[in-house]
């Protein structure tokens, strides 16, 4: 009995500690929301309310007509979904490579992985810039999507090397026992296994991607190139003064497309791992 209350208090414990972590992770995505549908004289309130008393549409109509936010976020769109696609393409044949051949250079590999995570990104704007100059890529989308794909790689890498050693190697050998060539046996064996480790790693290119803003402020100039992120800082006066209704509707329409994609593909990526593991 002793025991099962135990059992019971930790699990309440566990509960309580997730329930505030929840509310700790939500509360500025609310309070966003809260202040994008606020009046001026609500945002200046000095007693200020979760719920607006007067809700209002007009910040979100301030923002399209102060700010290109259409234009920024197709330029980030473009970027994103180019930077994970071209990065998942890249990392998956290398992933597989270093965690079925493990040697000095898939060891060399891994720790370039874990080194590159550690460089903060003004040691390299630098060198980066003078060469995207070279290749006449500065202030192109080509140009920052190269860089986003490079910044994405070692980590999408280490992601998927673990999702490749979770898939048994017994898998392939019995379908090679059965007499399925390389290709056929990566193809229908390996690669609806490795679903969910690429949808996810291509969720988090695209997340790292969209919400991205040091690189596209030093690489985008002219204001068609931008992308929403650095549009974003426009509502910033000279002297740091925030046209907050504005912005901060601006920024909820930013957050929306991570949002939308991560509840269309989460079921594919916690569901699936053992998805065509079954011979038919």
């Amino acid at each position: 009995m002793t025991t099962l209350r135990t059992g019971r208090a930790g699990r309440a414990g566990q509960y309580a500690a997730l329930a505030c972590y929840l509310v700790f992770l939500a509360f500025p995505f609310l309070w966003l929301i809260s202040t994008a549908f606020k009046p001026p004289r609500e945002l200046g309130s000095l007693h200020p309310t979760w719920i607006p008393e007067n809700p209002t549409l007009d910040n979100f109509r301030q923002a399209f007509d102060e700010q290109p936010l259409l234009q920024a976020a197709g330029n980030s769109l473009i970027a994103a979904v180019s930077a994970s696609v071209i990065a998942v393409l890249i990392a998956t044949p290398m992933a597989y490579v270093m965690a079925r051949n493990r040697s000095k250079l898939s060891t060399a590999a891994t720790g370039w992985v874990v080194v590159s995570q550690a460089f903060p990104f003004v040691l390299v704007i630098i060198p980066l810039f003078l060469i995207l100059k070279n290749l006449h890529l500065i202030n192109t989308l080509a140009g920052l999507i190269m860089v986003y794909v490079v910044w994405a790689l070692p980590f999408a890498l280490w992601m998927l090397v673990g999702y490749v050693r979770a898939v048994p190697r017994e898998l392939e050998e019995a379908a090679a026992v059965d007499g399925a060539g390389r290709l056929r046996t990566l193809v229908s064996v390996t690669a609806p296994l490795l679903a969910p480790g690429i949808v996810a790693t291509a969720l988090f290119a695209f997340i790292t991607a969209w919400n991205e803003f040091f690189f596209a402020l030093v690489l985008l100039k002219t204001p068609e190139k931008q992308t929403l992120p650095v549009v974003l800082t426009h509502f910033l006066g000279a002297e740091g003064a925030a046209d907050l209704g504005p912005l901060a509707a601006a920024a909820f329409l930013a957050t929306l497309p991570s949002l939308v994609i991560f509840a269309v593909i989460q079921k594919r990526i916690t569901g699936g791992m053992l998805a065509g593991a079954v011979k038919s």
